[in-house]
């Protein structure tokens, strides 16, 4: 199931949007096309490692749970996570403008991170991915935005079907897999994606965003 386009138009050029995922390009050139041993050191030094979380240096703790936000492990990594963020950022970002829509980003990606570690208090590998920050932005635009349509491919075998569903749904629906894969994950399933911070960064979306809104913060 993937999201093809919205119907809803920008009010406002997505200025911080671009600016996200131009960071974000240039972070993966960075960290991941100068060779393997580049790559292993930044992740070493900025992905989050639940295992060596402590508060007791907040600084060197938290700083990963931003940093790791600009980090993608591959180029469908990056490229799905970008996707997303243009999709529904431009919207979300409407409503909260520039500064407020990119505090609320890095809020919700720092509450992903938080859910993983809770999940996963002990592990030792090293996660990364705007997934967490973009699911927050997905958690507002199913707020603001529940009955917006939005053209999904859906793969039938080796067939495609475009689908126009409710935004409503779509969200509602990949809510659904990420606590489908996170409980897997519980019940000791072998997965590779941080399915709670997903799940916790949406979560986060749905109950902060309207600390963000424009709207609210100057009537």
């Amino acid at each position: 199931m993937f999201p093809l386009r919205d119907q809803i138009p920008s009010q406002h050029p997505p200025v911080m949007t671009l600016i996200l995922i131009g960071i974000n390009l240039f972070v993966f050139y960075q960290s991941n096309l100068q060779g393997i041993q580049v790559t292993e050191d930044v992740f070493a030094h900025y992905a989050l490692i639940p295992g060596q979380f402590d508060l007791s240096r907040p600084f060197a703790s938290i700083t990963p749970l931003i940093t790791s936000i600009f980090l993608h492990g591959n180029l469908a990594h990056l490229i799905t996570n970008m996707w997303a963020l243009w999709l529904f950022g431009d919207n979300v970002e409407d409503r909260m403008g520039i500064v407020n829509f990119l505090l609320f980003y890095l809020v919700c990606g720092i509450a992903a991170g938080l859910s993983h570690i809770y999940v996963n208090p002990t592990s030792l590998v090293p996660t990364v991915g705007a997934s967490g920050a973009i699911a927050g932005i997905m958690g507002a635009y199913f707020i603001l935005y529940p009955q917006a349509r939005v053209l999904t491919l859906v793969p039938i075998f080796i067939f495609p079907w475009f689908v126009d569903i409710p935004a409503y749904i779509y969200l509602g629906l990949w809510l659904l897999i990420q606590v489908m894969g996170g409980t897997s994950a519980l019940a000791g399933g072998a997965v590779q994606i941080a399915f709670w911070a997903h799940i916790g960064g949406f979560v986060a979306g749905i109950v902060l965003h309207r600390l963000f809104l424009f709207e609210e913060t100057t009537s």
